[in-house]
């Protein structure tokens, strides 16, 4: 293969992998090769879902689905959030490794059923608690379908905004003027679908709101909230006036706002639940609350 004008960097006829010195803030977190790198079980709850996650935009799908359905009141829908910590390696582990064998957060066992049945991939755990409980997800043919459009939709975007564009925005160890302005450009046509799909009707899918909207929300309604990347600014972001609306709108809920919270272990302490067992723990056991209990002890 050949380029004009190329750069210093010629790429070898076969590549080998050797850990960078200097590979960004995740570089921790990759590798060419699949599988476990040491023994760690996965903790078990007392209730029948167990999710093993981390509050990126990923984990923030599920915790928010999880919340919604105890908001309608749905009991069945208990769960225990256990915190994967990736920059750690925690998602290498072995029982990990064993609910998920692609190493990403977050994965979902249910032991409701028997043998119990684990779920990864955050659209498949949407799917899959929607279709359990009868909620979030339209019955009609043509609605359902329509959910589903919007929902793989998200599944196959949003790499490239998190991969693409976030790696070379914010987590690169130095800006990089082409890979910028390529993902760049494609955020911002990804900003633009939604905004015009957003201009007749309230939410993704249609006028009820849905897992759609829960899949799309923690990556592009976070983002143009100036809360991802710290690129609002960079993005323009206000000339998406719908997609605004929508993402006001959908921070607003309790829901959301209690899902954005758990397995969170940055920003404002009492925003932070690093673990989830009981509804009582948005009152009790925040990262203030546990700062505060182990300086009084």
């Amino acid at each position: 293969m050949s380029k004009e004008n190329p750069s210093s960097y010629q790429p070898p006829r076969v590549w080998q992998w050797e850990e960078p010195e200097n590979g960004g803030r995740f570089a921790s977190i990759n590798r060419p090769v699949a599988g476990a790198t040491h023994e760690q079980d996965l903790p078990v709850g007392r209730h029948p879902h167990q999710l093993y996650s981390l509050a990126t935009p990923n984990g923030v799908k599920v915790t928010v689905l999880f919340e919604e359905l105890l908001e309608l009141g749905i009991k069945e829908a208990e769960y225990d959030a256990h915190l994967i910590n990736i920059l750690e390696g925690e998602q290498f582990g072995s029982g990990f490794v064993d609910a998920n064998p692609n190493s990403k957060i977050p994965a979902m066992v249910d032991h409701s059923s028997e043998p119990a049945t684990r779920v990864f991939e955050s659209g498949a755990i949407l799917l899959y608690l929607a279709e359990k409980f009868e909620a979030f997800l339209p019955t009609g043919h043509a609605a359902r379908t329509e959910t589903l459009n919007w929902l793989f939709w998200q599944m196959g975007s949003a790499p490239l905004v998190g991969g693409g564009f976030g790696h070379f925005y914010a987590y690169a160890p130095e800006y990089y003027e082409y890979p910028i302005n390529r993902y760049t450009m494609e955020t911002k046509r990804q900003l633009d679908v939604l905004d015009r799909r957003l201009a007749d009707q309230p939410y993704i899918a249609g006028k009820e709101y849905s897992i759609a909207d829960m899949a799309i929300w923690p990556w592009y309604g976070v983002l143009v909230l100036g809360r991802l990347y710290d690129a609002a600014e960079f993005l323009a972001v206000h000339e998406y006036k719908h997609l605004l609306r929508w993402a006001r709108q959908i921070d607003e809920r309790p829901a959301v706002q209690r899902g954005r919270m758990v397995n969170r272990i940055w920003g404002e302490p009492e925003e932070q639940l690093p673990e989830r067992h009981d509804a009582s723990d948005f009152e009790h056991r925040t990262q203030d609350k546990l700062d505060q209990a182990k300086s009084e002890s």
